[in-house]
């Protein structure tokens, strides 16, 4: 997460702009009636410095919306009528903390939201890895499914007839991706096209996986997360993750398997 003491450097920039607006006359009330009136809004622009000045509020608003939902997700409570208070205070030259005691505030919030968030990300972890183990054994339970030395789990669904690759060559599949709780992360059928790539350049449990299929093959795999992405976390993919991937190999595009093709 980045540093919230950015954004006193923000405020800063937005208290000027509203400064110098403040020194502008008020319009009377019967006045500014009149204006959402006529144009159905309750704030009336009179140039385009009063736009941006206004565009700037709302931008420093939305921003700081943000900046206080995020910490509320790990259980810190930012009040939003005290960073009210605090911009009408600084506004109005009177704020309550010192430069210093407002960066020793920022960082310490920043410390707490890294921490929680840190927190977070390993009980998800654990619990995806509990999870995980608990899935693969039930998935080896089933009649047809074979357990490698490795650890990857497969299920034969189609075998075909021609030749396996190598771990050194380029195949084409057809595959889709899922999480243990059917959550697709991808899928080459959703592309409308195969995907191809050297067998090499790809997670252990695909190397080791798709070397056991002959062209014309489906097969089930189910991948531990130390032969898929481990530890990585993703937007996609949460730290150790088991993975479930159906996938049908159509060409194996190495110069050895074409000439004994």
């Amino acid at each position: 997460m980045k540093s919230l003491f950015k954004v006193s450097l923000l405020a800063a920039t937005v208290m000027l702009a509203v400064g110098c607006q403040k020194e502008e006359p008020k319009t009377e009330p019967a006045a500014q009636e009149q204006v959402q009136a006529e144009t159905g809004k309750a704030v009336h622009f009179k140039t385009e410095d009063d736009k941006a000045a206004y565009a700037i509020g709302v931008s420093f608003a939305n921003y700081l919306s943000t900046s206080i939902e995020k910490p509320a997700e790990f259980g810190i409570e930012l009040k939003k009528e005290l960073v009210l208070k605090g911009i009408e205070q600084a506004f109005a030259g009177q704020a309550e903390l010192t430069e210093e005691e407002i960066r020793a505030a920022l960082e310490g919030l920043d410390k707490r939201v890294a921490e929680s968030m840190q927190k977070q990300a390993t009980e998800k972890a654990a619990a995806a890895l509990k999870a995980g183990d608990e899935f693969r054994a039930e998935f080896e339970k089933q009649d047809g499914v074979t357990k490698t030395e490795s650890g990857l789990l497969y299920l034969v669904e189609t075998e075909g007839t021609g030749q396996q690759p190598k771990e050194t060559d380029t195949v084409e599949v057809h595959y889709k991706g899922t999480l243990i709780d059917g959550t697709q992360f991808d899928s080459s059928y959703d592309r409308g096209q195969p995907a191809a790539f050297p067998l090499n350049r790809v997670i252990p449990g695909w190397t080791e996986g798709v070397q056991l299929m002959k062209v014309g093959s489906k097969y089930k795999f189910v991948i531990p997360p130390e032969l898929a992405y481990g530890e990585q976390d993703t937007p996609t993919i949460p730290a150790n993750s088991t993975l479930v991937f159906e996938v049908e190999l159509l060409k194996i595009e190495g110069d050895d398997a074409q000439a004994a093709q």
